[in-house]
């Protein structure tokens, strides 16, 4: 398994994305270096959104890659990595954790982390590749119009440390790693469709031409969504184009 530098901890900042960002613009960091911290101040979600986290209460990190040798339609192999060390760190101490297309991980119909993924590419291939996630670990209440969180301590009732999480989760990234730069892709969609939310049986979905139920057929290797609705018409969403409804 890959070593990854200590992780850099910090008591406030915006957001840990923008921090080791600029700490990677001023200098080269190593592989798999990573920051967390106890509060966000602008910490940012998917679509733009914010991401709600009480201060002190839960766990927000991002760490760095330099995947030169992935082509750019690969990207979502990367998301791929870091959703399954979540749901297999988080499957230690509950059960129904599922990866929610395309990398946020649900308890039952909750989210209990999401993740942002950045990417810059040198030519077509990535050249730095920056994941932030927050995972809600010892919230009690959540404030904001987010329709559905959930914390790991709202689940099981105990307390969790934000550093002995992230030192999990971090041992899995590296190995997923590992088997990404060795060229073992099918073993890490393999495993990422075995976790999915919903993978079994039909459920309900919305795009722009309105609501449908559909099951879920394939995840192809762009990260492309392959439902089959109800009329057994196969649909392909790329990532937006379709809402799971609730």
């Amino acid at each position: 398994m890959m070593n990854y530098p200590e992780p850099i901890f910090l008591p406030e900042t915006t957001s840990t994305n923008t921090y080791l960002a600029g700490l990677c613009d001023r200098a080269p960091q190593p592989e798999l270096t990573c920051v967390y911290t106890s509060y966000q101040t602008s910490g940012r979600g998917q679509r733009g959104n914010s991401w709600e986290s009480e201060p002190g209460a839960n766990l927000l990190f991002s760490f760095v890659t330099y995947p030169t040798c992935l082509e750019a339609g690969r990207q979502f192999l990367l998301s791929q990595i870091t959703a399954l060390a979540l749901a297999n760190v988080l499957s230690a101490y509950t059960e129904d954790i599922r990866i929610k297309w395309p990398n946020d991980i649900y308890w039952k119909d909750k989210k209990i982390c999401g993740t942002l993924i950045e990417n810059d590419l040198t030519g077509t291939n990535i050249s730095r590749s920056i994941s932030g996630t927050g995972v809600n670990l010892n919230q009690r209440q959540f404030l904001s119009d987010a329709p559905n969180p959930v914390s790991l301590t709202q689940i099981t009732g105990q307390t969790y440390s934000p550093a002995e999480i992230l030192r999990q989760i971090m041992q899995h990234i590296a190995g997923y790693y590992r088997l990404l730069q060795d060229g073992h892709t099918d073993e890490i969609a393999g495993h990422y469709k075995q976790r999915l939310y919903r993978k079994e049986g039909f459920h309900p979905y919305r795009d722009q031409e309105g609501s449908f139920l559909a099951r879920i057929l394939d995840i192809e290797p762009s990260g492309r969504l392959v439902l089959e609705d109800a009329n057994g018409k196969c649909r392909k969403y790329l990532f937006k184009e379709v809402v799971f409804e609730l």
